[in-house]
């Protein structure tokens, strides 16, 4: 559980330092015959840094909360 928790932990932290995401997609713009024209059309995700504060407190307690085995 605790190896969970560090990924957890490190995930988080990730979160928190990188704040936005960027992918680019293929949009088909001119397509008359032989003459195709397509051009890059960006996309921004971006989200709180807060909710990289919740993952990271989540794997802290995953770390420091002792789990009983079943």
């Amino acid at each position: 559980m605790k190896k969970a928790g560090i990924a957890i932990l490190i995930i988080g932290l990730v979160l928190t330092i990188f704040t936005a995401f960027t992918y680019f997609t293929r949009e088909k713009v001119v397509d008359i015959g032989d003459v195709h024209i397509s051009r890059n059309k960006p996309h921004n995700l971006s989200w709180s840094p807060l909710i990289g504060v919740a993952v990271m407190a989540a794997g802290a307690v995953m770390i420091l909360v002792p789990f009983k085995k079943i």
